[in-house]
């Protein structure tokens, strides 16, 4: 009869602890070796581990299937479908916390304030998109909240890095643009408050018209959406962003500027309503002098206008008399 010696409890923790300290990392990175995209999002992945080196190991393109990356990969994963920057005044839909207005002066040096949308899509060809991720996917930006992060973790992070690398070319660009008009043509009410002096006639088209404010800011929004493709180019290092399209959504002035706007705009409301009754009454008085002309060419005239502004009812009428004009009794 053989006996089998049953292990020592100390070999069956041993075991354990091995299992634990060994096959639970194993397993994990085995699972945490695959990755997958979903419709609206490109994955650059970069070897990782012990004895790997850092660089790209492949691209995951969008609504990908669940694919094998590597052990201790790291996946970076970037917006694929079309994004938008948002400049605005409300606190609740632009991009930074709070009012984000973009203020440049006119060329008349009035500061304007520029609202808008830039849209965008990344380049999803993959050259670009390693050459992107080595210049920005490999670094860390501040985002409104004054925490650091990369790009491409999650909104926060993309968000941070249109901050600090997209948000100052949109901002030259603007400030280019706007400097070459003045605050008038862009904004019609800013005539109201401007010195005379400073004011040059411009000459639209036609009949040496002012072109109007829509005009204006749909050749500002023209030049900004020609020269923004080139200026992001060059500042990013490589055509990383592709179909831009910029929507210049208003031109506001400064308060103050505002308020002596609206004063104006009163005053002149004032200034019409007493010259049109300026006007009325030079009409009434015209048309009395009219209407006693020619009660004098004609007596006659008179005596029947007289008689018809009689009240009704009258049985006695003696001209001349205070008390010519007797009504029936009741």
């Amino acid at each position: 009869m053989v006996l089998t010696r049953m292990p020592s409890r100390r070999t069956a923790i041993i075991a354990a602890v091995l299992l634990v300290v060994v096959g639970v990392p194993v397993l994990t990175a085995l699972l945490g070796g695959f990755s997958r995209t979903g419709g609206g999002e490109v994955a650059v992945v970069r070897n990782g581990g012990f004895f790997d080196n850092n660089k790209i190991r492949q691209l995951i393109d969008p609504g990908s299937g669940r694919t094998w990356v590597g052990l201790y990969s790291t996946v970076h994963k970037y917006p694929a479908q079309q994004r938008f920057y948002t400049i605005t005044s409300d606190a609740k839909k632009g991009e930074r916390t709070g009012v984000d207005v973009v203020t440049v002066p006119s060329s008349d040096g009035v500061s304007m304030g520029i609202e808008g949308t830039l849209y965008f899509t990344l380049n999803l060809d993959h050259q670009a998109l390693r050459a992107f991720d080595d210049k920005y996917g490999t670094r860390k930006f501040r985002g409104g909240d004054g925490e650091t992060r990369y790009a491409w973790e999650g909104d926060e992070g993309w968000s941070g890095f249109l901050d600090q690398i997209v948000r100052p070319v949109i901002d030259n660009d603007l400030r280019g643009q706007i400097n070459s008009f003045r605050c008038a043509e862009l904004v019609s009410s800013c005539a109201l408050v401007q010195n005379t002096a400073q004011q040059r006639p411009a000459k639209g088209p036609q009949n040496n018209q002012p072109q109007s404010n829509n005009g204006n800011i749909a050749k500002v929004q023209d030049a900004i959406n020609t020269s923004l493709a080139a200026d992001l180019e060059t500042t990013l290092g490589g055509k990383f962003l592709t179909n831009l399209h910029f929507n210049l959504v208003r031109v506001t002035l400064p308060d103050k500027v505002q308020d002596a706007v609206d004063r104006a705009q009163a005053a002149f409301a004032q200034v019409s309503e007493a010259q049109a009754k300026v006007a009325s009454a030079k009409a009434e008085a015209a048309a009395n002098k009219a209407r006693q002309d020619g009660y004098n060419k004609c007596p006659t005239c008179a005596r029947i206008e007289e008689l018809k502004a009689l009240p009704q009812g009258i049985t006695v009428y003696a001209p001349g008399n205070p008390n010519g004009a007797l009504l029936p009794k009741n």
